[in-house]
């Protein structure tokens, strides 16, 4: 099979996806002009291979998943409880109304401040589980400040869940850069019953593993777990499968998507203003997407920087036209 029969089939998949999962965002002048970023034939095919591979998740998948979410990792646990505690009952009227009391002490919060996605996502979860709005609240309405000592504002409040859209290296969840953790060990101070979760659409193995690791949350789930088979360049990598002739090449995709993802990553690390970090170094464990996660995902919303960033890039540093554009965050005024 020549080149040009193998590229013309590749986009043939691609316009399909296109239509019926894509949401139509990638038209043939996007491929086209993505493409151009590449130098050489065989770089251009490789990456449009890659390509045929990427994961994309609409809004009404992204809602399905919400509820998903709300039924398997939330109310569904606390139904298996509510039974357990109560010797194993069947009775529905019983097991309803306990549920209820559970729900009406529950709080769910986003991940990040009210502008990123974890909050964004927080609107559609509400919608397509029919909640109250007074179930939704930020992290820094859940402390009473107004007098000394500190106290819980919500005191009859059991639970308190994190909802986020995707977790990969577990940062945000474990880190004292934001308000998340703070939050979490003062609550743990002033209740040893208050129980914590972190629920996620999306979260790597080591993402999940990590937050488990750091001993704040009760409950770290995710709805779907990418182990590494997702991550491109893995020994057992899903996007290259291990067969006889199989004829794209992972070593050599992941040299010239190394190399050219290192500089687009250093520029965004270098706008994040990171400050006592090597950012050469840095550039290196983040060529292939953050925490070093080679993914090939992306959301209605955005796409998550642990995405390979040939994919996402678009900034006004480099000259490069993204096919599934990411908006990075914005940290300084």
């Amino acid at each position: 099979m020549t080149d040009i029969v193998i590229q013309e089939n590749l986009k043939a998949k691609i316009k399909v996806l296109n239509e019926t999962l894509w949401d139509n965002r990638v038209l043939n002048p996007s491929i086209e002009k993505w493409l151009a970023n590449f130098s050489t034939d065989k770089e251009k095919l490789n990456a449009l291979y890659l390509l045929s591979k990427f994961m994309y998740f609409g809004a009404v998948p992204m809602r399905n998943l919400l509820k998903s979410l709300y039924r398997d990792l939330y109310r569904y646990p606390l139904i298996e409880s509510i039974r357990r505690n109560n010797a194993n009952t069947l009775d529905s009227y019983l097991i309803e109304e306990k549920f209820k009391e559970e729900e009406k002490n529950t709080r769910f919060l986003g991940v990040g401040n009210p502008s990123e996605s974890g909050a964004h996502l927080l609107y559609f979860f509400r919608q397509e589980n029919k909640l109250s709005k007074k179930m939704f609240v930020y992290t820094d309405e859940i402390l009473d400040r107004s007098e000394t000592p500190i106290k819980l504002r919500y005191p009859d409040v059991k639970h308190y869940v994190f909802i986020d859209d995707f977790c990969g290296s577990g940062s945000q969840a474990t880190s004292s850069d934001n308000n998340i953790r703070p939050c979490v060990d003062e609550i743990k101070k002033l209740s040893a019953d208050v129980r914590i979760s972190y629920l996620m659409l999306f979260a790597t193995s080591a993402g999940i593993k990590n937050v488990k690791d750091s001993g704040l949350y009760d409950r770290v789930e995710a709805v779907v777990e990418l182990d590494n088979t997702y991550k491109c360049f893995d020994t057992n990598s899903r996007i290259y499968p291990q067969r006889a002739g199989f004829y794209f090449e992972k070593d050599f995709t992941r040299e010239f998507c190394y190399r050219l993802g290192r500089p687009l990553f250093r520029s965004v690390n270098q706008k994040e203003g990171w400050t006592g970090v090597d950012l050469e170094s840095l550039s290196d464990i983040t060529a292939l997407g953050w925490n070093d996660c080679q993914l090939l995902l992306g959301f209605f919303h955005n796409t998550p920087d642990n995405t390979l960033p040939i994919i996402w890039y678009d900034e006004d540093d480099i000259d490069w036209s993204p096919i599934f554009k990411r908006y990075n965050k914005k940290y300084s005024f």
